[in-house]
Formats: C-alpha cells, sequence, structure tokens
C-alpha cells in the first residue's frame, strides 16, 4: 500500500535572490518503509520533510497523502488531516514543560475528542512499549534528553498515524540513547508495521534505514533499498 506519491514537487522562498529549496522531486514511500533521508545542510531534506507532513506548502507539485491530495486541503482541513494521519517527532522534543509524560502523550488524543479512559488507557500502554512505565507522571524536566524523545515518540504513535516523520530525532542524544530509540522504533516498524521516514545527518539511523533517500540542492541524487 503507498502511503505518500510525491509528483514534481517544487518549493521556492521568494526574497531578493529567490532560494530554491526542492527542485522536481518525485518519490512513492509505501507502508511498512523504514527510510532515511539525508543531505548536507541546506540541501533541502528539512524543508522537504516537512512538505511530506504538511507543514510546508509546495511551490509546485502534488502531494498525495493516504490517498488525499494536500494541495487540496484548506487550512483548516491541513490541520485535521495532520491530527489524524501523522506522527511528528522533533529534534528539540517540543514536549510541554507543565504536562507530566502520560498528559503530553494523551494531549494529541483529547485533540482528537477521544474519551478520557482511551486517553489513559492508550497512553499507558505507548509509555510502556517504550519503556517508561515508571515515567507517567514526571514532567519534561526531570527527564533526560533520551526519555524525552521516547515521549515524544509515543506521543507520535498517539493518534494512530498512517506514518511517522522524524527531523533529526537522535540530534541531540547521546550514543546509549540514540541506541534505544532506534531499536524502539525498529521494534515498531517491524512488529506494528508503522512507517517511518527520518531526516538525519546520523549515520547510526542511516545504518539502520531500510531505504536511503540522498538530497542535495534540492534534488533527489540517490534512492538506495538496503533490504
Amino acid at each position: 500500500m503507498i502511503v505518500i506519491d510525491v509528483k514534481n514537487i517544487h518549493k521556492t522562498y521568494q526574497g531578493v535572490v529567490p532560494v530554491h529549496a526542492v527542485r522536481g522531486i518525485d518519490l512513492t514511500v509505501k507502508e511498512g518503509e523504514f527510510a532515511a533521508i539525508v543531505g548536507p545542510s541546506g540541501s533541502g531534506k528539512t524543508t522537504f520533510l516537512n512538505i511530506l507532513g504538511g507543514l510546508d506548502t509546495p511551490t509546485e507539485g502534488d502531494i498525495v497523502v493516504n490517498n488525499t491530495n494536500l494541495s487540496s486541503l484548506k487550512a483548516s482541513q491541513l490541520i485535521d488531516f495532520r491530527l489524524h494521519n501523522i506522527g511528528f517527532v522533533f529534534q528539540a522534543y517540543n514536549l510541554i514543560p507543565v504536562l507530566t509524560a502520560q498528559e503530553n502523550v494523551e494531549f494529541i488524543m483529547q485533540l482528537q475528542g477521544k474519551s478520557k479512559q482511551e486517553r489513559s488507557k492508550r497512553s499507558v500502554e505507548l509509555l510502556n512499549a517504550v519503556g517508561l512505565s515508571d515515567k507517567l507522571n514526571v514532567r519534561p524536566g526531570k527527564l533526560s534528553g533520551g526519555q524525552q524523545q521516547r515521549v515524544a515518540v509515543a506521543r507520535a504513535l498517539a493518534s494512530k498515524p498512517k506514518f511517522i516523520l522524524a527531523d533529526e530525532p537522535t540530534a541531540n542524544l547521546d550514543s546509549d540513547s540514540t541506541s534505544n530509540l532506534l531499536s524502539i522504533m525498529e521494534r515498531l516498524n517491524k512488529e506494528e508495521n508503522i512507517t517511518f521516514i527520518f531526516s538525519t545527518h546520523d549515520q547510526r539511523v542511516v545504518n539502520k534505514a531500510h531505504r536511503v533517500i540522498t538530497i542535495d540542492d534540492g534534488k533527489i541524487v540517490s534512492d538506495i533499498n538496503n533490504l
């Protein structure tokens, strides 16, 4: 099953000198892939990842996610689509500091209108899945970087998304935390067929990826399947 189908995506930022961040990218991603997008700083990979997630809009081209053309959606529709179809893991974690780990995971489900009972049950299950069953009532400031990123993964999974986009998820983590995080993501990918797409400079992430897509100067210059 195809979860993402990108056709001729361009992104140009207008200014005194226009910046062509993405230049005519075509890409298809199937359900269950574990893919890394790599490339030098300024290559366009983060811009492209943001377009895949509906956080940015292309200047030209079509992006179809779960049979929905994101280019055809109004802003309010796009917000709702992201909420129900796409999970995000960010480099800086982006947890809400005044909420506990469990409350952070529940927050997305609250926005979806899930019942308190359902939110509580699923958040406990997800935090247990990422090895944080003993941190339910702990706020982010009392968690290590690796623990915060695991909460972020649990939060990304809370909405039962079609896929998860992770932008430099290991950039702020030490080696042990990176290894733990990647093991969790690999297990979720294998056991639950969750699709992961990473933007990364981290060779440890690249080594685990089943598919490595290299972007340079806003274009895909190689697409290698390691399976």
